[in-house]
C-alpha cells in the first residue's frame, strides 16, 4: 500500500493550526446591513473603505459595482430572516451593537449556528442578485431566455423567468471567494463551501412556476409560464429544518485529498442539500459579550410548553422563569367597509407573560 510523505500528512493540521490562530470573517461582509442608504457600496474609493470585505472581495466591488447594491439588499435580508426563524430560540441572531462582526465571535467557531448563516447568506446573494436581473436593475444580465418551448404538462415556456444561474454564479464569486483564496485543504474552508452551495441548492430545489392563461374570457385555451424563486421565508424555513438535521462531521484525509465525513461512523454523509458543522454549540444560556452572545435573562418565552423549541424550560436553560400580567392593544370587532377597507376597534386585553429570570 503506498504511503504518503509526512510533509503530505502535517500539511493539514498545519493549516488547521493557522486556522484556529486566525478565525474565520467570512461573513463579515453582513457589516453593509449597517451603512446608511447615503454611503454609496460601488466605485474604486468606496469599495476600499467598505469594512468587513476581503481583498478578493473588495476587487469584486470594484469589476461589478452595479451588482454591490444588492449585495447591501442581501446582508439586510440576512439578518431579518435569520431573526425570524430563530425568534423562538436560545440562539435568536442577536446582533452585536457595533462593528463588522454581526453575529458575534459565535460565527468564528464551526458550529451549526454558524453554518445556517453561511447557508443563508450565500442564498441571500443569490436571491437578490437575481431579483435584480429580472427587474432589469443590471446591465449585465436580465431574464433567463433558456427556459422555452412547451412543458410535458403542455404549457407554454414563455415570459420573464427568474435567471437564478447569474445570481448563483455570482454568490459563488463573491461569498465563496474568501475560503477559496485560503485553500480548501482545511477543515472551516471546506465546512463553509459546503454549506454556502446548500444554501443556494434550497432556491434551486424549491423554484416556482407561475402561469397565465390566454383565451376568451380567461378560458385557458393556451397558458404560458415562467420560473420564479420562491420567496426568501421559504427558503429560510428549508434551511432551519436543515439546521435542526445538520451533520456533525470531521476532517478526513482520503488519499491525497481531504474531506469532511460524519464524526459518527454510523450516520450516512450528509448530502449537498445538508448542512454541517465541525464544533458543537455553546448552549447560549448566559451573557457573554467577548462572543456576542447576550444570554437568555429577560428573554419572553411560552410558559404552556415544555418541550416545543421556544418552551421556558428549554429557552431559560431550566425552570428558571416568571410569569407576570401585561396589557395589550389588540385589533377587534373588525367590519368590512364597501369598498374597500376593514375597520376595527382598539381592545385592551391583560395577558399572562412568560419571561427567563435575570
Amino acid at each position: 500500500m503506498p504511503t504518503v510523505s509526512a510533509v503530505n500528512l502535517t500539511t493539514p493540521l498545519l493549516l488547521l493550526l493557522l486556522w484556529a490562530i486566525h478565525p474565520s470573517m467570512a461573513t463579515n461582509w453582513l457589516s453593509l446591513a449597517r451603512l446608511p442608504r447615503s454611503r454609496p457600496v460601488s466605485g474604486d474609493a468606496p469599495c476600499a473603505r467598505l469594512r468587513g470585505l476581503s481583498s478578493g472581495q473588495v476587487g469584486v466591488c470594484r469589476a461589478r459595482g452595479e451588482v454591490m447594491e444588492s449585495v447591501r439588499k442581501a446582508a439586510e435580508m440576512v439578518i431579518e430572516e435569520c431573526q425570524h426563524q430563530f425568534r423562538n430560540r436560545r440562539w435568536n441572531c442577536s446582533t452585536t451593537p457595533r462593528g463588522i462582526n454581526v453575529f458575534g465571535k459565535v460565527m468564528n467557531q464551526g458550529t451549526r449556528e454558524a453554518a445556517f448563516v453561511h447557508a443563508l447568506s450565500s442564498a441571500a446573494v443569490a436571491m437578490a442578485v437575481t431579483r435584480a436581473c429580472s427587474r432589469g436593475e443590471l446591465e449585465r444580465c436580465g431574464c433567463d431566455r433558456k427556459v422555452r418551448g412547451v412543458s410535458p404538462e403542455g404549457f407554454q415556456w414563455s415570459g420573464c423567468s427568474d435567471n437564478l444561474s447569474y445570481g448563483v454564479a455570482f454568490s459563488q464569486t463573491f461569498v465563496d471567494e474568501q475560503e477559496r483564496a485560503k485553500g480548501l485543504s482545511a477543515g472551516r474552508p471546506l465546512m463553509n463551501i459546503h454549506n454556502n452551495e446548500a444554501g443556494r441548492k434550497a432556491i434551486l430545489h424549491n423554484m416556482q412556476v407561475e402561469c397565465k392563461c390566454h383565451g376568451v374570457s380567461g378560458s385557458c385555451e393556451l397558458r404560458t409560464c415562467w420560473k420564479v424563486m420562491p420567496p426568501f421565508r421559504r427558503v429560510g424555513a428549508v434551511l432551519k429544518e436543515r439546521f435542526d438535521g445538520a451533520t456533525e462531521v470531521r476532517l478526513t484525509r482520503i488519499g491525497s485529498r481531504t474531506a469532511l465525513l460524519p464524526r459518527d461512523p454510523q450516520v450516512k454523509p450528509p448530502a449537498a442539500r445538508d448542512l454541517v458543522y465541525l464544533a458543537p454549540s455553546p448552549d447560549f444560556c448566559h451573557l457573554d459579550p467577548d462572543n456576542g452572545i447576550p444570554g437568555t435573562a429577560g428573554r419572553r418565552c411560552n410558559g404552556t410548553s415544555r418541550l416545543a423549541p421556544d418552551g421556558c424550560e428549554l429557552v431559560c436553560c431550566g425552570p428558571g422563569y416568571r410569569a407576570g400580567r401585561a396589557e395589550v392593544v389588540q385589533r377587534c370587532s373588525c367590519k368590512f367597509s364597501w369598498c374597500c377597507s376593514v375597520r376595527c376597534q382598539q381592545c385592551k386585553n391583560t395577558v399572562t407573560i412568560h419571561t427567563c429570570r435575570v
